[in-house]
């Protein structure tokens, strides 16, 4: 009898006792820091998805610089070809100045090649960007959880604290690479560019 009246005692003020969301709703400090951390999570959430989205149309622009590079240089040839395939004194004209066509190409090829390479760097730049903004949510994400399943036990100091600890001290540890995609991508945009000067150079005067 005495066991029951006291687990019954024990329900009783385990019922009396609040909701961790109630003791927010009741605590000005937590109430004010739950509100915050939530506008600041949406925040963030927004600025991930405009990352997204920056990330999306520099990458649709370096597949159409990659598009043209092909293009400019296979009309190109083309044209060439058909210059020099009238053969006679057109044909030899058009060998003389055959450095007119390979300066084009060349300096055509570089500009393209810098394009991309600045499109390549802005979209790594973007990328560590959204990777950070992740990072960020996810952690106050965890502070808005611990918030919620606490309440009034959550201490505000402490957490804060640790919260801006990791942030401040979060370090990205990546291998360094001595070679990156980049650098494979602009060495063969290289190539190609030196293959079709050679190109050009048989094609008018042979």
């Amino acid at each position: 009898m005495a066991d029951y009246n006291k687990n019954q005692l024990t329900t009783i003020m385990e019922s009396k006792t609040p909701h961790p969301l109630q003791q927010i709703a009741d605590t000005p400090t937590h109430k004010l820091l739950l509100k915050q951390w939530l506008k600041e999570e949406e925040l963030i959430l927004n600025r991930i998805s405009l990352k997204e989205t920056q990330i999306d149309s520099v990458r649709k622009e370096i597949t159409m610089l990659y598009v043209f590079f092909f293009l400019f240089h296979s009309i190109s040839l083309i044209l060439l070809f058909d210059a020099s395939s009238r053969g006679g004194p057109a044909g030899l004209l058009a060998c003389r100045r055959s450095w007119i066509p390979s300066l084009c190409s060349l300096l055509f090829s570089l500009g393209l090649i810098w394009a991309v390479r600045y499109k390549s760097e802005t979209e790594s730049h973007l990328e560590k960007l959204l990777e950070r903004e992740k990072e960020d949510c996810k952690l106050l994400g965890k502070c808005v959880e611990e918030l919620k399943k606490k309440g009034i036990e959550f201490d505000l100091l402490k957490e804060v604290d640790a919260l801006r600890r990791a942030k401040s001290l979060r370090v990205e540890a990546k291998a360094v690479k001595k070679w990156s995609a980049k650098d494979f991508v602009t060495l063969f945009f290289f190539s190609v560019s030196c293959f079709v000067l050679a190109i050009t150079r048989v094609i008018l005067c042979n």
